[in-house]
């Protein structure tokens, strides 16, 4: 079955395309004050060797502003501004080299000053986000809903969509992030349908790494499972990292992501033939470390009922007995490998296909 994807048009940050088809791309933000350049930076290069696509930095104050230029020659990612009540610090930005700024409807202030960013951001060939948050609504939209409803935030990014046209600007990425899942979701599909902006995906104020993880999850993961979605953030209250950690997990689980290893294990119950949980726990733990980079299901399993059939439908997977287990690769049974030689024997089994597919694609 073809998986849907939403056509929207494209827009480029730095050397990253959004949209238009291309590969979803995962983003995280500093926590770093941006005018300690030195701490930004190594924040910023933690978050791309964690798989980061685009990295955002917050420009609160002038001094963040000025830090800019050194920041975005310093990274090895695409450095987006994160702009609020103060335009200048937007202009700044873009006399700086960032790749594209964000901007908030609610606290941009004026037209006119909104229109010196358009311009500015359109000379120097860079993309704007309208960034709408549940949060930081205008005031006339919120006394107009009473909430920030679904209909709200799409109200403010359709506002500031038509002050970016009614100015010649067309490189817009779209995000209404909600804290409230089921909102953020009906949100951007309200977006989704009467656009083709790229869009931004995100829930805002998630919470915590367990309860932030589900939540982005959830709404990430629904719109992307109906194909709506370009460019994704997790917002955790946690390490940055772990940001990327996650979103990169959401698109695996959807076989939207980077070429990789998807770990299949079995929930476990009273029918458990062995210590599958150490078992899957190293698995995931090397596999992480050797950042492997075929595209494989591996299936850990932990009995005779689900674990033969799981198994044989990976691409490689191990179904336990007692002190067992039967190694399957393709949907065959290769050998039987006692208990405490699985985890060498599956992370083998990963080496030996890498070599077995790149000897088959420089042969063919």
């Amino acid at each position: 079955m073809k998986r849907p994807r939403r056509i929207s048009r494209a827009v480029q940050v730095g050397p990253v395309q959004v949209g238009g088809g291309a590969p979803i791309s995962v983003q995280s933000m500093t926590v770093s004050k941006t005018h300690d350049v030195a701490a930004t930076l190594a924040e910023v290069a933690r978050l791309a060797e964690a798989g980061a696509d685009i990295v955002r930095v917050a420009v609160p104050r002038p001094e963040d502003a000025e830090a800019l230029r050194d920041v975005v020659q310093g990274s090895p990612v695409p450095i987006v501004a994160d702009i609020h009540f103060n335009y200048q610090y937007a202009l700044k930005a873009i006399e700086a080299g960032v790749a594209k700024v964000r901007i908030n409807p609610g606290n941009i202030g004026k037209e006119e000053w909104e229109r010196e960013v358009l311009l500015a951001a359109k000379e120097a060939g860079i993309p704007i986000r309208i960034g709408v948050n549940a949060g930081s609504l205008e005031k006339d939209i919120l006394d107009k809903y009473g909430y920030p409803q679904p209909e709200a935030l799409f109200e403010s990014a359709m506002r500031h969509v038509e002050i970016c046209t009614k100015h010649g600007f067309e490189d817009i990425v779209i995000s209404v992030k909600h804290s409230d899942v089921f909102f953020m979701i009906q949100a951007y599909r309200l977006v989704a349908e009467r656009t083709d902006y790229p869009l931004h995906l995100g829930v805002t104020e998630s919470g915590t790494l367990q309860a932030g993880s589900i939540k982005s999850a959830i709404g990430i993961g629904a719109l992307l499972a109906d194909g709506i979605g370009d460019t994704i953030r997790v917002s955790l209250a946690t390490d940055s990292v772990h940001e990327v950690e996650v979103g990169h997990q959401i698109l695996k689980s959807l076989r939207l992501g980077r070429p990789g290893v998807n770990i299949i294990a079995c929930p476990t119950c009273g029918r458990l033939a062995g210590d599958l949980f150490s078992i899957v726990d190293e698995v995931e733990a090397a596999v992480k470390a050797r950042k492997f980079t075929k595209d494989l299901n591996v299936a850990l399993m932990g009995c005779a009922v689900n674990g033969p059939g799981e198994a044989a439908g990976a691409d490689l997977g191990i179904s336990l007995g007692r002190g067992r287990a039967h190694l399957f690769k393709r949907g065959e049974i290769i050998r039987t490998v006692p208990e405490e030689e699985i985890v060498e024997a599956v992370l083998e089994a990963i080496e030996a296909w890498e070599e077995d597919e790149t000897t088959a694609e420089a042969t063919g």
